[in-house]
C-alpha cells in the first residue's frame, strides 16, 4: 500500500471505495461540514471527487496543505476550481477516453431524433392521435445536410465518423485548424452556423466557454437550422436558446445538457420541437464501468509516483 493518504465522500460507491483502499489508506467524510476532517487533513495527499457530489472549492482544497492530486470521473471537471488547482500545484485528472463512443451514440440520436422529430412522432401515436386520414405528417430528411461541430475533440470526432456513414457533410470549428483533418474548419461559430444545416455543440464548461453560443449563433443558423447541445450547458445562452426557438429563428433543438442542471426552464419543456434528455450522454452500464477503472488507474499511478495518466489541460503534469 502506498504511502499516499486520500480522502473521499462518504457516497462513493462501495467497490470504487473498496478499489481505491487497496491503493492508499482512504479516509471518507459527511461533506465540508465534516467534524471528522479535521483529524486527518493535514496528512491528505489526494481527494477523490466525483461530478455528483457538487462543486470542489478552492477554500475546501485549501484546507490540505499536502495536496497533490483531485481525480475525478468523466470527461467534464467544471465542477472542480482548476483555477485553484494550478496556482497551488495540485494535479486534476479526469476519464475523457471512456465517455467518447457512448456521447457520440446520444449525440447523434439527438440528430436524429430532433431532425426527424421521431419523439413528436410517438408522442402523436401514444395519444391516440393517429388514424385514417390523420397522418403524423412529414419531418426534414437528413439527405445532403450539413452538419457543424463545435468543439472538435475525442467525442466531435466520434460523431463525425457516424455523420459520414449518414452521407452527411461534416465541417468544424474550434480553438484551431487541426492538422491532418479533411473537412473545412471555420475560424468562429458564427461562421460554422452559417454554413450548416445541424450545429451540434461539444463544447466543455468552465469561464472560458461560458454563453459561447449566443444570439448571434442562432441567427446565422437560420430559421431551417437545428441546434444540437451535448456539451456543456453553461457553454450555452440558454435565455437567446429559448427565444431563437419561440420566435422561429431556428427549426429545432435537441438537448442532452442544460445552464443550471437538473433544473430545464419550463419554456424548452413545452415546446414540440425541442427534443429534451436528462444529461445522459455517458449513462451507460460501460461507461459507469469505464471512468470507474480509469479514475482507479490514475490513482495508482499518481500514488505510486509514476504520475497522471490523465491530466487535465490546465494541470499539466511536470515530471
Amino acid at each position: 500500500m502506498n504511502d499516499f493518504p486520500l480522502l473521499a465522500q462518504a457516497s462513493l460507491p462501495a467497490p470504487l471505495a473498496a478499489a481505491i483502499e487497496s491503493i492508499a489508506p482512504l479516509h471518507r467524510f459527511d461533506g465540508p461540514d465534516d467534524p471528522r476532517i479535521g483529524a486527518f487533513a493535514d496528512s491528505v495527499r489526494g481527494i477523490v471527487w466525483t461530478p455528483f457530489g457538487g462543486p470542489l472549492t478552492g477554500a475546501f482544497m485549501a484546507r490540505f496543505p499536502k495536496l497533490e492530486l483531485v481525480a475525478t470521473m468523466g470527461a467534464g471537471y467544471e465542477h472542480i476550481d482548476v483555477g485553484h488547482a494550478a496556482a497551488h500545484g495540485v494535479c486534476v485528472t479526469n476519464t475523457p477516453d471512456a465517455v467518447t463512443e457512448d456521447t457520440a451514440d446520444c449525440a447523434f440520436a439527438l440528430v436524429l431524433d430532433t431532425v426527424r422529430r421521431f419523439p413528436a412522432a410517438e408522442r402523436f401515436l401514444r395519444a391516440g392521435q393517429w388514424g385514417p386520414g390523420k397522418p403524423f405528417g412529414m419531418s426534414v430528411s437528413l439527405r445532403n445536410k450539413r452538419l457543424g461541430i463545435l468543439g472538435y475533440g475525442r467525442i466531435g470526432k466520434a460523431v463525425a465518423r457516424r455523420a459520414e456513414a449518414f452521407g452527411l457533410r461534416v465541417s468544424y470549428s474550434g480553438r484551431r485548424r487541426q492538422e491532418g483533418v479533411a473537412y473545412p474548419y471555420f475560424a468562429s461559430a458564427e461562421e460554422l452556423a452559417k454554413n450548416c444545416d445541424i450545429f451540434l455543440n461539444v463544447l466543455p464548461g468552465g469561464e472560458g466557454t461560458r454563453a459561447q453560443v449566443d444570439k448571434a449563433v442562432f441567427d446565422s443558423l437560420g430559421p431551417k437550422g437545428y441546434f444540437v447541445n451535448i456539451g456543456r450547458g453553461t457553454s450555452v445562452d440558454e435565455p437567446a436558446l429559448i427565444a431563437a426557438l419561440k420566435e422561429g429563428h431556428i427549426a429545432g433543438a435537441g438537448l442532452d445538457v442544460f445552464a443550471q442542471e437538473p433544473s430545464v426552464p419550463a419554456e424548452l419543456v413545452a415546446m414540440d420541437n425541442v427534443v429534451l434528455l436528462p444529461h445522459v450522454g455517458g449513462a451507460t452500464d460501460h461507461v459507469m464501468m469505464a471512468v470507474g477503472a480509469r479514475l482507479i488507474e490514475n490513482v495508482r499511478s499518481f500514488a505510486s509516483g509514476k504520475g497522471p495518466l490523465d491530466p487535465v489541460a490546465e494541470t499539466p503534469w511536470k515530471k
